[in-house]
């Protein structure tokens, strides 16, 4: 089969992986203020093995419990950016940090990430209010050379962090699990160079029987290429390298329940996720993470057989896509910036299972606000002057639109009729939408974002994150995505990059 143009095949085995990249101890010494250790000089160690942490995340009604279920070694090295260990982004529902341990006493921070996860989302539902459930989650990071002490944290309501869980681990253990499912072998897309120094992003199939797994690899390509169609990921395109993995299925094809069609694919996929028959996710983290690890990955994109629309995307956890549908290219984009970069949506007329917080807080994602001070609107640095904040735009009229859309596409559904009548009633509202709003390229705040009609702004007022209208990333995301880029490549210098809230990462 043909490859990406520009991509080079290369050897995945663990030595092979890990050249290049800096060791553990290392990282420590290189956030020490005035440590003298530059990557430069420094002669690079044998590269760490991954090391994840899986645990269970519970709650409901009003409680919230963490516990831990297991700590694995993956089969590979750390795929990870050595230069950048600590997350200064300030992303993220959750944040966890790993640090050293001196004796008992906790001693400097060695790694962070900021995250989401399904939990996260589900505790916004109405079944929340009204019973327990548990879901499995994962951390992962380079292995230490002795014991750490793992913090994991929750953003409060004043923006801050603050702390839920904390516990040790000790790589020497013996009950830490060396163990490995089967091989699989990655298939390396497009090589940009190490994983050490690039994104790594991988396509993992899921519902695709072992005859299928070819169509599968085209479609990881053909995702590739539209990656790469897109700014800032085609400016951007010798920072990333994409792999595809593929896990046989007994059957074709992925869970869709409220159609009766139950799968038990390698991955777990389903729709109906939260009761949206869009919505696709897995919540079998355990078999996903340890299918996953067969491949160097920061990020994973689930590529669902199915032609039925859907797709989803969780902030540092992975995203989906139904890979046959006719908007999947846009899906795709779409569902990977949220679990890139915290994209937040930015539409607000379609049917979700969230219930809105009737205090409006600040989103801590780039590309919403709830705009409480219109002086201090995070992306003002992108506002030319003289534009009215909030921004004016045809929203009641673009509303009635949406409404009649959304009725038509649930008859659609409710009388299960063919998936093309679905892709033509979308090709018809973006023709319409686009003669009702035009094209996106002003920066202001446009009210009607975040799922909410009211009190929550979008930086302009069409973009990926908005709708399927074929339009590129507005300002505020591609910054965003930049953003992330920077954290998991080499590409640029960190410290010349800014960051979508105009002032340098970290600040």
């Amino acid at each position: 089969m043909s490859k990406i143009e520009g991509a080079t095949p290369v050897d995945t085995t663990p030595d092979i992986l890990g050249r290049a990249a800096f060791g553990w101890i290392l990282l420590a010494a290189l956030m020490v203020p005035g440590c003298g250790l530059s990557a430069e000089r420094a002669a690079p160690p044998e590269t760490p093995r991954t090391l994840r942490v899986d645990y269970y995340h519970s709650g409901g009604l009003g409680d919230e419990i963490w516990s831990l279920d297991r700590v694995v070694v993956e089969p590979l090295p750390w795929p990870g950016n050595p230069h950048r260990p600590v997350d200064s982004t300030n992303l993220g529902k959750y944040r966890f940090r790993v640090f050293e341990l001196d004796g008992d006493k906790t001693g400097a921070e060695l790694y962070s990430r900021g995250f989401a996860s399904i939990y996260g989302e589900w505790e916004t539902t109405a079944e929340a209010r009204a019973m327990h459930r548990t879901f499995h989650e994962s951390l992962r990071f380079p292995m230490p050379s002795g014991p750490v002490e793992v913090v994991v944290e929750t953003r409060d309501a004043g923006e801050g962090f603050k702390e839920s869980w904390r516990f040790r681990v000790d790589p020497a253990d013996p009950f830490v699990d060396r163990s490995t499912a089967p091989r699989l072998e990655p298939v390396a897309v497009f090589q940009a160079g190490d994983p050490a120094e690039k994104l790594d992003l991988l396509f993992l199939g899921d519902g695709y029987k072992a005859d299928e797994c070819p169509a599968f690899e085209e479609r990881a390509r053909h995702f590739a290429g539209v990656l790469f169609a897109h700014e800032p990921y085609a400016s951007r395109k010798d920072d990333i390298n994409v792999w595809a993995l593929c896990p046989p299925a007994a059957e074709s094809g992925v869970s869709r329940p409220s159609t009766g069609v139950y799968r038990r694919s390698p991955v777990g996929s389903t729709y109906d996720a939260f009761g949206s028959e869009r919505y696709v996710l897995t919540f079998d983290n355990r078999a996903f993470r340890d299918l996953a690890a067969w491949a160097p990955y920061d990020v994973v994109e689930i590529l669902v057989h199915g032609e039925v629309y859907g797709g989803g995307g969780i902030f540092g956890q992975f995203s989906t896509v139904a890979a046959e549908n006719s908007h999947a290219d846009y899906v795709f984009i779409h569902e990977l910036g949220h679990h890139l970069a915290a994209l937040a949506d930015e539409y607000y007329t379609s049917d979700v299972a969230y219930l809105p917080d009737p205090d409006r807080p600040e989103p801590w994602e780039r590309n919403a606000t709830a705009l409480h001070d219109p002086s201090q609107l995070k992306w003002r640095h992108l506002v030319a002057e003289g534009t009215p904040i909030p921004t004016p735009w045809p929203k009641e009229t673009y509303e009635t639109l949406a409404t009649e859309i959304r009725e038509r596409r649930r008859t659609i559904r409710a009388e299960n009729r063919p998936e093309a009548e679905m892709s033509s009633l979308f090709a018809e509202q973006s023709r319409r939408e686009l003669e009702l709003i035009g094209e996106p390229g002003r920066v202001g705040a446009f009210e009607g974002a975040n799922y909410q009609a009211q009190g929550y702004y979008r930086p302009e007022v069409d973009c990926l994150m908005f709708s399927r209208n074929e339009v590129p990333f507005c300002a505020v995301c591609r910054a965003g995505i930049e953003e992330i880029l920077d954290l998991y490549s080499r590409g640029r210098d960190p410290s010349a990059a800014t960051g979508s809230s105009g002032e340098e990462p970290g600040r």
